[in-house]
């Protein structure tokens, strides 16, 4: 279905925000594969009211090379003239100009909130600028009505009715670094820290750059301190913390941060407080602008691309008189929400906070950021909760198997952390199931994980074993000798197994009838029930990093790259890789790959080469084919690209399990810990022998039973049998491939409209 008179509108506006360059790249090249034209507006709304120069059409190639960009390059402006009617009766004008009647406007609740008036003036403008004489009657007459289309782009996460917004990501991962960077400067001199980040009225860099970065308090606007002398409650807290052995104290404080009479708390103050109170050298970190700067990451990439394709579709299929929507992101799916009940309830939580009362504040967040407020609640004590000597208390034991994924190391804090406040004994089993066989296990105390929240690898020690015979009887005898109550693996795909080994036997061996619950952590993201595993956003940011270092190298001549990432029989990584770095190729061992294929893609390749390009990209898959490997496909495109281009491979090996966890696996660990430990304690309590996985389902923790593992799984190639990320596909095409003249594209997307209220 073609568009041919469609116009559409993209422009950014408020604060810049990481992600804004990937969503601008994805409305032009999904408008143009509709048959659309797409024109840019620079500078914001102030372009708009310029006009002229400011608004220019898109072609296909003015936005390649774009994706990786921090910022935005259409550029953003604060333009107080919008807010006047005579500011918007001219952008009116000026759009009128390029018969623009349809508009995607990237930017905060402000641009958002002028957007929707704007697009309610509409008509009374044309009348007026008619009056004027400043347009013709058949102008007016042939764009009735104005379409908006909002995208929020803000790295405070400030905007309800999207569960993520454009730059929030990338924000938390420049918090995350700063933070480990400081304490190990810290931890050095045995120094206190205190690190302001931004976020106006909202807490969540602050709350989840503090989980994600082990800091020992936090302060948010939400929920200021309960009690009048906060000062010697946190100070006897990070004094009894020192005593236990840390050697550094960080403390975060969010710039909005208030006391519960309203009064700020800042940053110079609680340094004042500790200087005097603890007699500690203090530093203060104001982190800045730095927040919104630099690339994105690799999750504000895929989504910004997925949101602006989104946009296009619904300025598309919406009716003229359509109430203009937010296209955003909840349970890990795209929404199309009413903008106008968004921006709404986004007021009420400032209002809410303004009037102090912060109950309703920190509800209106959602579950999510409660929960993590209770958990952090618990994490950043110096010592455990009194333990209750009328509930009995568990030994609960933690095991690791498969490769190393960055997150472990954070999952098992959280677990024995929450375990030990909860009146229970934690015990850590050093080298995977072989361990649990050699008997090698350890108590574990408060202090024993400390640092562990920002440490990848494995601790513990991990392999991919999976007992057997005699090893189970041995495996038996060490839980009746440690009194093991549950036992929590933390890994991979050989853990499932293996823990579906134990609980099938429960019935020659008595020993195993307790609780197992199995916590997803590997980079391939190939185990059932979770659509997400601990390791892979870690992994995929490193490939994407790699990505973007070998595109700057190979610009400068005319080169071909085929980058090999790991991943299995999953094509997570290379999908989602190629999707954040703008790869022409993607091949995967879901789809396989022919000769057919090699030859088509490889005219394609000549074709762009002889056109002017200077880069290619492709990614593969390790295991996307069994002969026609990384080093095969790149003798045959040198061979047979003769002197039109150069050809490199890339394998990127381990690096990609290496690193230390990105923000989102450090606070998905922390989650699913404490849900884990939840279930061990509810069904020891049942004398359940329970077994079971957790994972995230539709952005919702859910557990499944060991028995389902066999019905989710595919034997053959050891994936789930539904992945969710595969619906990305048809996307990835469409923003790399350019459609041939005259012919127009559709896409399906990840989630189709919902226009229900945020649940």
């Amino acid at each position: 279905m073609t568009h041919p008179t469609i116009r559409i509108g993209v422009l950014t506006s408020g604060g810049d925000a990481p992600g804004m360059n990937a969503a601008v790249r994805a409305v032009v090249r999904t408008g143009i594969s509709r048959g659309c034209e797409v024109f840019a507006i620079y500078e914001g709304y102030q372009g708009l009211i310029e006009g002229g120069k400011f608004i220019r059409r898109m072609d296909w190639s003015s936005v390649g090379g774009i994706i990786h960009r921090g910022g935005t390059i259409i550029g953003t402006a604060r333009s107080s003239a919008f807010r006047t009617r005579e500011g918007r009766r001219r952008a009116a004008a000026n759009l009128l100009t390029h018969g623009i009647d349809r508009l995607v406007v990237i930017g905060g609740d402000g641009s958002l909130t002028g957007a929707d008036l704007f697009r309610r003036e509409w008509p009374e403008l044309l009348a007026e600028l008619v009056a004027a004489g400043e347009i013709s009657a058949e102008q007016a007459a042939a764009h009735p009505n104005l379409l908006i289309a909002g995208i929020v782009g803000s790295i405070d996460n400030d905007f309800c009715g999207t569960d993520m917004t454009i730059g929030a990501d990338t924000a938390l991962h420049r918090i995350t670094e700063a933070i480990d960077a400081i304490s190990s400067t810290a931890a050095s001199h045995q120094r206190t820290f205190v690190i302001e980040v931004m976020g106006r009225n909202c807490g969540y860099l602050a709350l989840m750059g503090a989980i994600a970065g082990g800091a020992d308090w936090v302060f948010i606007p939400e929920m200021p301190p309960q009690m009048d002398d906060w000062e010697q409650h946190m100070c006897d807290v990070l004094r009894i913390g020192r005593e236990q052995g840390r050697r550094d104290s960080i403390v975060v404080v969010a710039e909005g941060a208030r006391d519960r009479h309203g009064k700020p708390i800042t940053a110079s103050y609680i340094k004042k407080v500790l200087e005097e109170r603890l007699g500690e050298d203090t530093r203060v970190t104001i982190l800045g602008h730095v927040q919104r700067g630099g690339a994105p990451s690799a999750f504000d990439r895929w989504m910004s691309s997925l949101l602006g394709a989104t946009a296009v579709e619904e300025l598309l299929t919406a009716s003229p008189d359509a109430e203009p929507k937010l296209i955003g992101l909840r349970e890990n799916r795209v929404v199309r929400l009413p903008l106008l009940t968004c921006v709404k309830d986004t007021h009420q939580v400032a209002e809410a906070i303004a009037q102090h009362d912060y109950e309703r504040a920190l509800a209106m967040r959602g579950n999510s950021f409660v929960e993590a407020y209770r958990t952090l609640g618990t994490l950043i004590q110096s010592q455990p909760s009194p333990p209750d000597r009328l509930r009995r208390g568990y030994r609960f034991a933690v095991v690791h198997s498969g490769g190393p994924a960055p997150g472990m190391n954070t999952a098992v804090r959280a677990a024995v952390r929450i375990g030990i406040d909860r009146g229970h004994t934690m015990l850590g089993v050093r080298n995977g199931f072989q361990g649990l066989i050699d008997g090698d296990i350890v108590e574990m105390d408060w202090m024993s994980v400390s640092g562990w929240a920002t440490m990848g690898g494995a601790e513990l020690g991990t392999n991919r074993k999976i007992p057997q015979g005699s090893e189970l009887y041995q495996i038996a005898r060490n839980i009746e000798r440690f009194g093991i109550d549950g036992i929590l693996m933390i890994g991979g795909l050989s853990g499932y197994q293996a823990a579906y080994k134990l609980y099938s036997e429960r019935q020659i061996f008595p020993a195993f009838h307790i609780p197992i619950i199995c916590l997803p952590a590997t980079i391939d993201n190939n185990l059932p029930g979770s659509e997400l595993s601990l390791g892979a956003d870690t992994a995929l940011n490193s490939i994407v990093q790699a990505i973007d270092r070998i595109k700057q190298s190979a610009v400068a001549s005319r080169r071909c790259f085929i980058v090999e990432v790991m991943g299995r029989d999953c094509g997570y990584l290379a999908l989602m890789s190629g999707l954040a770095t703008g790869a022409e190729q993607v091949y995967l061992p879901e789809e396989g790959i022919s000769l057919r294929k090699l030859q088509a893609d490889l005219e394609e390749m000549m074709s762009w080469f002889r056109a002017g390009k200077r880069l290619s990209l492709i990614v593969r898959n390790e295991k996307a084919n069994p002969v026609y490997t990384t080093s095969f496909i790149c003798s045959l495109f040198e061979e047979e690209g003769n002197k039109l281009f150069e050809v490199r491979q890339a394998i990127l090996g381990h690096l990609q399990q290496g690193g230390d966890p990105s923000p989102f696996d450090r606070i998905q660990a922390t989650r699913l810990a404490v849900r884990c430990i939840e279930f061990l304690i509810e069904h020891a309590d049942r004398r359940e022998p329970v077994g079971a996985f957790i994972g995230y389902r539709g952005g919702k923790v859910q557990f499944h039973q060991l028995d389902d593992m066999p019905r989710l799984m595919d034997p053959v190639h050891a994936r789930p049998r539904e992945q969710w990320w595969l619906a990305l596909r048809q996307m990835a095409d469409l923003l790399t491939t350019p459609p041939s003249k005259g012919e127009s594209s559709t896409v399906i997307l990840l989630g189709q409209r919902d226009s229900g209220p945020p649940t």
